[in-house]
């Protein structure tokens, strides 16, 4: 059975702000399966944005799964964050979850992984996804060269050099922003 895979999330902390993206790219084997799924959902009225890579129904289900982590602790991200990993790496069956996901608020960024990892990424600049080092790269390009840039254009511009180098990464993009 081949499987629904390749995106690229990219979020960014810059100057006080928070902006998280993705690319509306989603592959099946070597062949674009739709070109704008979106990837990027905002939760906890608004508050909280989300990203996923990997796996389109295990992403979601790890969607479903944080947003109940979300509302028992309040909206604390981090403390949501930390719960649903826990869970992922103990529970037999979401160990088998193939996805990734980046979330944030107002004043946070973390990588969830499935081995247990929540991350706080270096230099502000959170990737997950095929063309993660594409994005990264640009981010932080951006960052360095480019600091009168917001976020928001920071993570546009990034995916859109990513999108021109991975070929599993499309122009169709969502950003949000935490409110």
């Amino acid at each position: 059975m081949t499987k629904i895979r390749s995106t690229t999330v990219l979020g960014v902390r810059h100057k006080g702000q928070i902006a998280l993206g993705a690319d509306g790219q989603a592959t099946m084997d070597k062949h674009v399966a739709k070109s704008n799924v979106r990837k990027v959902r905002k939760l906890h009225d608004g508050k909280v944005v989300t990203g996923f890579a990997g796996s389109t129904a295990d992403a979601f289900m790890l969607l479903d799964k944080f947003e109940e982590k979300l509302g028992g602790y309040g909206g604390q991200l981090r403390r949501a964050a930390i719960e649903l990993a826990k869970e992922w790496r103990k529970d037999q069956y979401l160990r088998k979850l193939e996805a990734m996901m980046v979330v944030c608020d107002k004043d946070e960024l973390l990588i969830i992984a499935g081995t247990g990892d929540v991350l706080e990424p270096d230099s502000d600049v959170a990737a997950i996804g095929s063309g993660a080092m594409f994005a990264q790269a640009a981010a932080l390009a951006l960052k360095k060269h480019a600091p009168h840039l917001t976020a928001r254009q920071m993570v546009e511009e990034a995916l859109h050099i990513a999108a021109d180098i991975c070929i599993y990464t499309n122009h169709n993009l969502m950003i949000e922003e935490p409110g």
